[in-house]
This record gives structure tokens, sequence and C-alpha cells, in this order.
């Protein structure tokens, strides 16, 4: 599969598509959220040991340190949508595999359980989980039933950047169906979003439309001439 997506159905038919976000903007993440722990936990030593260090302040701020390590990533995946600090910045989500918002158990299972990623060291265990798994899971999330999303970003955005098509309009070589026009303008409004290889690579898929010439320009072409771009 060229896209990252995992597919799913709900029980009313619908199909869902939901873009699955890989090691590396999850490590980003991951460690956006360990640099705000980490400032948060210094501010809060700095405050308790403002006026030494007893044995009442380092129990405080022992208590805090567990809390922070352990609950900071659950209390913010269920109440903030599925989105830590870090992932908010990333513009990722956790939710479950048939995409419902992640619930108190299956946060706190697949965030208990990253002492096993990380055997035997660094991440190990983890990060070959995610490699091997077509939707990028980490043992964590396996047994929670839960994924890492891209969260979606608002239809606005998108209409924006269609707008800005600065390609000449050029007409299709054939007719086509709608359903073939409503993939090449779902391109148009994806491309600015994704990287020049991954554009050049899903451009290429429809090579008796595109040609093996600039295939991203041509599609691109294609889906200013179908909006009615002059």
């Amino acid at each position: 599969m060229i896209d990252t997506i995992h597919a799913v159905q709900t029980p009313e038919g619908v199909d869902l598509a939901l873009p699955v976000a890989g090691p590396a903007p999850r490590a980003l993440a991951y460690a956006l959220d360990l640099l705000i722990q980490s400032v948060g936990l210094s501010s809060v030593q700095t405050v308790l040991f403002s006026a030494g260090q007893s044995g009442f302040a380092i129990g405080l701020y022992l208590i805090a340190g567990f809390l922070v390590n352990w609950f900071y990533p659950v209390l913010f995946e269920v109440l903030s949508h599925g989105q830590t600090p870090g992932k908010r910045i990333v513009g990722l989500r956790v939710v479950h595999e048939d995409g419902t918002p992640v619930a108190w158990s299956a946060s706190v299972l697949r965030n208990f359980l990253m002492v096993a990623d990380f055997l035997p060291l660094l991440y190990l265990a983890g990060i070959t989980s995610m490699c091997v798994d077509a939707s990028f899971r980490r043992l964590g999330d396996l047994a929670a039933g839960t994924l890492v999303v891209h969260a979606e970003r608002p239809t606005r955005k998108l209409r924006a950047k269609r707008l800005e098509l600065q390609e000449r309009p050029l007409p299709p070589p054939f007719a086509l169906t709608l359903d073939e026009q409503g993939a090449v303008i779902a391109f148009a409004e994806r491309a600015p979003f994704l990287s020049s290889a991954r554009a050049a690579e899903l451009a290429a898929i429809p090579a008796a439309l595109t040609g093996a010439d600039e295939p991203r320009a041509r599609l691109l072409s294609i889906a200013a001439w179908l909006l009615g771009h002059a």
C-alpha cells in the first residue's frame, strides 16, 4: 500500500480511512512531550526545593515525578481528544482501531505497556513492532487496540490550498468518469501536504492519464482544468 491507511467499516456500513502515523512523527511527538514534562518537573523542583531539600519536599517531588511520568499521557489522551501537547503540535491523535475516541482503559494499557516497548533497550521492541505492523502499532497499541493517526485538517485549509493551484489548466487526454475526476481533485487537495516523493509516486499511478514526464505537474494541471481555473 502506498498510502498508510487503516480501513474501517462501521456497523452502519460507512467506510472510514484512518491515516496512520509512522515512527518518525510519533518519535517527534514523544520527544516534545518529554521536553514538556522535563520543564514541568524542573519548575516543581525549583518551587519545592527553594527552601532547602527537606524530606517532605523530596517526597512531594517523587510523587509528582511518578504522576507525570505515568499519567501525563493518559490524562491528555482521554481528556484532550486523543492528543498530548506533543501530539497536538505534530498533528497526531490516538483513537481506537474502529476510529472512536480512546477510552480510559485503553489509554492506561497502551501507556503503561510502554515499558515493554523499551525492551531490551532504546525502544527496540516498540520500533520493531511498528516496522512490521501495517498500521505502525507498537506493543502497547496492539494490546490496547489503539492507533496513532494524523489528525484531520480543517476543510477550510484544504480548500484554500486547492484554490492556490498555479498550474496551467490542461484537459485530460480522454474522458474521465465522475469517480476519476473526484480522485484527481482529491489528489490536488492533498498534494500540498505530501512530500515531493510521495506526491510524485501517487501521480505516476495513472500513467495513461499523466504520462511519464512530470506526472505530478500534469495531474495538477488536469485538476485545475476540472476545477475551472482560468
